[in-house]
């Protein structure tokens, strides 16, 4: 029977190169976590939704405060600004490790057909609700194009 052996980065043909595995193993180190290189300038997660009368973004922003958050809708872009600050007011106390983030986080979103005065949001449990509805409702057209 035929069966799929899935990709990883440690199947290579060239086992036993200590050389390439201390390379590996110092630029995949838990050293660089404090930097965020994985995640830098991804911001958060968000989810958009389209509906026939509205659209819907829900986006994970834990640990962030409702007042930390700005939310704007200009010239057909939903921009999302979101402040995660972590204050440690104690100097005794000896830090060998910080892996809580904090900063800034901005992300836009291209969404046309929006009535803005009748925009709405909600934030419950870390994640933020938002309820944009439609000018003009039902869904849109689609053209199916043929590829030659």
């Amino acid at each position: 029977m035929f069966d799929m052996v899935p990709f990883r980065k440690n199947n290579d043909l060239r086992r036993g190169d200590n050389f390439e595995n201390f390379v590996d193993s110092f630029f995949n180190n838990d050293f660089f976590a404090p930097l965020n290189l994985k995640g830098f300038g991804t911001g958060f997660k968000a989810d958009l939704k389209e509906t026939d009368t509205a659209y819907l973004v829900e986006a994970d922003l834990p640990g962030v405060n409702k007042d930390s958050i700005d939310i704007n809708y200009d010239n057909n872009y939903l921009t999302i600004s979101a402040k995660r600050e972590d204050k440690t007011e104690e100097k005794s106390e000896n830090l060998i490790r910080r892996e809580r983030s904090y900063g800034e986080f901005r992300r836009s979103f291209y969404v046309d057909n929006v009535d803005k005065n009748a925009v709405s949001a909600s934030f419950k449990n870390g994640v933020l609700k938002i309820n944009l509805p439609k000018l003009q409702k039902g869904s849109k057209e689609n053209t199916k194009i043929d590829i030659n």
